[in-house]
């Protein structure tokens, strides 16, 4: 693990614990990302410390009681010890997870605040998430932040709804990366999971974190084989079943149908047995699109958005065909690339390669991720290239799905 990847995996649990032991977030964030400059500035001359995160604790604990000593509202505590210094703990990026989402911050500033501190996602990277301009996200985190410090907001025990959702975001963001030349970025994916795992066992009995864990281990369980060894991006229907983590799978399925069996159904849940049927599958001419298309349609009900009627419509035209999939599509409104992609899906589907061609790359020109964008420029270019060779006399090839 290169330098970078260490200060970006310690830097949540460094903030977590300094938080924990004095409070107001704001101020404690500028300490950490003191220490974290600090490092990568000592680091590559002085070698990687045995213990990075103890290290980054005792430098942010040192600014932040430099800062408090400096701050002549806080005179009283301008003899406060160095020592003890906060240890780590397993977690406390949780418990740095649940502080993002106290229930004295609105939702809208829950969700990019925790993305930024737990996550360590760019402004930028987080805007692309919510599909929301990146100055509303820089303004959402202002506004968060200075309102736990208004409240003195201190670690409680909040609504799971946020933590759920925030979750999910960062995990998103690690399984297809909104932006840059890698179609996966494992660390968060990684991280995702086992924050989730640490909420299960705090609340073993929300089938939904019992849902959202599943629908990660189901998920995940794909990556081996959802990129090639040249990194391009494999769609499902082309991926090696044989790579996928069967144990995860397992586990995954488990999840699900003890949720299912046992609690109200709710959209992770409904999520999860999406991809459990997915993975059942012996292929993907075996899946069972039929069941699929149920639980997009229930799933629309529960929590009805735009890129769930996107992956409805493409059940549906694997169930009812591609003609009757574009005339739904016309109802989305949607600014976003996943639409074009699917436009040229369907149309590749239904026989029509000129406006596939002119879908997919229209797909390309929006995308952020050099793998996607690689993909559906390949898929235009394939489609010229069959095109073409119609026009010659030769034989018209096949469309393959997504």
């Amino acid at each position: 693990m290169g330098l970078e990847d260490v200060l970006r995996t310690a830097a949540p649990q460094v903030l977590g614990a300094v938080v924990r032991r004095y409070g107001d977030f704001d101020a404690c964030e500028d300490a950490v990302q003191e220490a974290l400059l600090a490092a990568a500035r000592q680091w590559p001359a002085e070698g990687v410390p045995g213990d990075p995160r103890a290290w980054l604790i005792r430098v942010a604990s040192r600014r932040r009681i430099e800062a408090l000593r400096s701050d002549e509202a806080r005179r009283r505590r301008e003899a406060l010890p160095p020592d003890p210094v906060p240890e780590v703990r397993g977690d406390d990026e949780l418990t740095l997870l649940l502080l993002c989402c106290h229930p004295e911050l609105t939702p809208s500033s829950q969700i990019p605040l925790t993305l930024r501190a737990v996550g360590g996602l760019t402004t930028a990277e987080i805007a692309r998430a919510l599909l929301i301009p990146e100055s509303t996200v820089g303004q959402r985190i202002s506004r968060a932040k200075r309102r736990i410090k208004e409240t003195g907001a201190r670690f409680v025990q909040t609504n799971p709804d946020a933590v759920r959702q925030v979750l999910y975001l960062i995990f998103n963001e690690g399984h297809t990366a909104s932006a840059g030349p890698a179609l996966q970025r494992v660390e968060l994916s990684t991280e995702a999971i086992r924050l989730t795992r640490q909420l299960h066992a705090r609340l073993p009995d929300d089938g939904e974190v019992t849902g959202l864990l599943a629908l990660m281990l189901l998920t995940d369980a794909r990556r081996p084989a959802r990129t090639g060894d040249d990194g391009a991006l494999v769609p499902l229907a082309e991926q090696d079943r044989t790579r996928w983590d069967r144990a995860a799978i397992d586990e995954g399925i488990r999840l699900v149908t003890a949720a299912l069996r046992e609690t109200a159904v709710g959209p992770f849940q409904v999520q999860a047995a999406i991809a459990a049927v997915h993975a059942e599958a012996p292929s993907a001419a075996d899946t069972d699109w039929a069941q699929i298309l149920e639980l997009y349609r229930l799933l629309d009900v529960l929590a009805p958005g735009p890129m769930v009627t996107l992956n409805r419509i493409v059940a549906l035209a694997e169930v009812d065909g591609p003609l009757v999939a574009l005339r739904a599509l016309e109802g989305v409104a949607l600014d976003h690339h996943r639409v074009a992609a699917v436009r040229a899906h369907l149309l590749e589907m239904a026989g029509d390669p000129v406006g596939a061609e002119r879908a997919y790359r229209e797909a390309a020109r929006r995308t952020l991720s050099l793998p996607e964008r690689r993909y559906l420029e390949s898929r235009a270019l394939r489609l010229r290239i069959d095109e073409r060779g119609r026009g010659h006399g030769g034989k018209k090839g096949g469309a393959r799905r997504l």
